[in-house]
């Protein structure tokens, strides 16, 4: 039954609600641009080493004709090495600078921390395409800024899921977090179809569009976002209260109760709680966010499903490009052949240039959010987030399988399993970057103290992060062997990632089961 609210706390219940909408509104599209900004490396690198045979002759009466139309110095053989090494810079430099993105987040004021890193994504991103218009053929250029961008894009994370945790408790936050994380696929979509805009014509515009709209974002965010509760006159979520040693975690116990309805729970006038100012908690150290239960579990599982996630990110309109060119010249020679071909469009996309794969493999991404989503209401629901990210990596294995072997068959088919193959990809990588970070950042076995909240945040995606280096770089050393090597690579990550987290699940399992028991002892007596 609903607890009636006081009159006089009707404005400030009002007051806090308008903050915490705002504060996921910003952080949303914060993020959203992060990840807008990082998505025309994978649209352009098609535009970069092109098919210049179907383009026809040479115009200049160069000598290699294949390549007449590639952009040095990615006009070699080894292009495909070289975009991996392009990718790794970036990923690498993200990897490392996370784990220390962490520790400063905990320490400076995330609204400077967060508008500044913003800023210098949106610099280092107009850098990478001004290569463009000032002529650049030097490979260390676009490495150094890549590496330069990695460093900066750590900012966003910790500090986006810092603010959430500080605002929202933990009722009916995997659901909340999930519609929330969407922000990922959403920036992934709006980065490729912006991207693919300029990508034909001036592939520079493609950077530097997605960076203006960062660097805008960032100013934005420095005005109006607001960190803490306490600093509108409003009161933080349960799990932020100082608690006695006699006392227990109400958070730590139960979550059956929404974000709102724990915020409201608590006193709203700080005013009341004069030794709050005193008693600031420490922040955690590295090894003290090691310990908490779980934190190693997720950080291992996120670094396998993160390395299939980004190999998609970065490697899939180049995939789709160069499997319908493959395809369409089996075509063509079966033609000759006098063979006719009984599926209608067996070449996908064997007319496929860059602008039309970028824009199919938005589909990836609008499966990652319906399956963000869908992961956070079923963890919500049974309670067991460790469950639901094995259930889905299990289902995922086998449905890269059938993706790499039917989803060029046509366009329906394709369609049909870039979302479901997204949604399995992503679900347990947003749910575990979202909802486990702030459960574990929130651990009862933390006291009350929150301030471990961006550095389990930043040990958990910084291990990911790794992950997400080595996909990339995989693929670009696999796939000259073959793109269907680079699909068992992809299989054999989901199922490690799904192994690392048996431990979790079995004690997941035995909780219900045991509730189960207990429930069914009540009805007996």
């Amino acid at each position: 039954v609903p607890i009636p609210v006081p009159p006089t706390l009707a404005p400030l219940l009002a007051l806090s609600r308008r903050y915490r909408g705002l504060t996921l509104v910003l952080t949303f599209l914060c993020y959203t641009s992060y990840h807008l900004s990082r998505k025309p490396i994978s649209i352009v690198k098609s535009q970069l080493h092109p098919n210049c045979s179907a383009l026809g002759p040479n115009p200049h009466n160069d000598s290699n004709s294949s390549t007449w139309c590639s952009w040095a110095p990615f006009d070699g053989d080894n292009y495909k090495e070289l975009f991996g090494a392009l990718d790794n810079a970036f990923l690498v430099a993200y990897a490392i600078g996370m784990f220390i993105s962490g520790i400063f987040g905990e320490r400076l004021p995330l609204r400077y921390y967060l508008s500044g890193g913003m800023v210098l994504s949106g610099l280092f991103t107009a850098l990478f395409g001004l290569g463009y218009f000032w002529d650049i053929h030097v490979l260390w250029y676009f490495i150094v800024v890549q590496v330069c961008n990695g460093l900066v894009q750590t900012t966003g994370w910790p500090s986006v899921v810092a603010c959430i945790g500080n605002w929202f408790g933990k009722g009916k936050r995997g659901l909340i977090m999930g519609i929330w994380n969407s922000h990922t696929s959403v920036g992934n979509i709006l980065g490729s179809l912006i991207a693919g805009v300029w990508v034909s014509s001036a592939w520079g515009l493609s950077f530097i569009v997605p960076s203006i709209i960062i660097t805008t974002m960032g100013i934005i965010c420095f005005f109006f976002l607001v960190e803490y509760p306490e600093d509108v006159g409003c009161s933080p979520p349960l799990h932020h209260v100082r608690v006695t040693s006699s006392e227990k975690d109400p958070e730590a116990v139960t979550s059956n109760e929404g974000p709102l309805s724990v915020s409201s729970q608590s006193s709203v006038d700080c005013s009341n709680s004069p030794e709050e100012p005193t008693e600031e908690p420490e922040a955690i150290s590295f090894l003290g966010a090691l310990r908490i239960p779980g934190v190693v579990e997720f950080s291992l599982c996120l670094l396998f499903a993160k390395l299939v996630s980004y190999t998609f990110l970065y490697w899939l309109p180049l995939y789709i490009v160069n499997v319908g060119e493959f395809l369409g010249t089996v075509r063509r020679e079966r033609a000759w052949q006098g063979e006719h071909l009984l599926t209608p469009p067996f070449s996908l996309a064997a007319h496929f240039g860059a602008k039309e794969a970028g824009d199919l493999s938005t589909l990836f991404d609008v499966g990652g959010i319906l399956g963000g989503i869908f992961a956070g209401l079923i963890s919500d629901y049974t309670g067991g987030r460790a469950t639901t990210c094995c259930v889905m990596l299990v289902v995922a294995a086998p449905m890269l399988f059938l993706y790499n072997h039917i989803g060029q068959n046509g366009i329906g088919t394709s369609i049909a399993m870039l979302i479901v193959c997204g949604a399995l990809v992503n679900g347990p990588y947003a749910l575990i970057t979202t909802a486990v970070s702030a459960d574990l950042g929130t651990h009862e076995s933390l006291k009350g103290n929150a301030k471990a909240l961006s550095t389990v945040t930043a040990i958990i995606d910084g291990t990911g992060s790794i992950g997400a280096a080595l996909g990339p770089l995989l693929a670009g050393l696999i796939s000259p062997t073959g793109w269907n090597n680079v699909f068992y690579m992809l299989i054999a990550a989901d199922v490690l990632a799904c192994l690392l987290l048996i431990r979790v699940v079995v004690k997941e399992v035995r909780g219900w089961c045991g509730c189960i028991a207990r429930k069914r002892g009540y009805v007996r007596t």
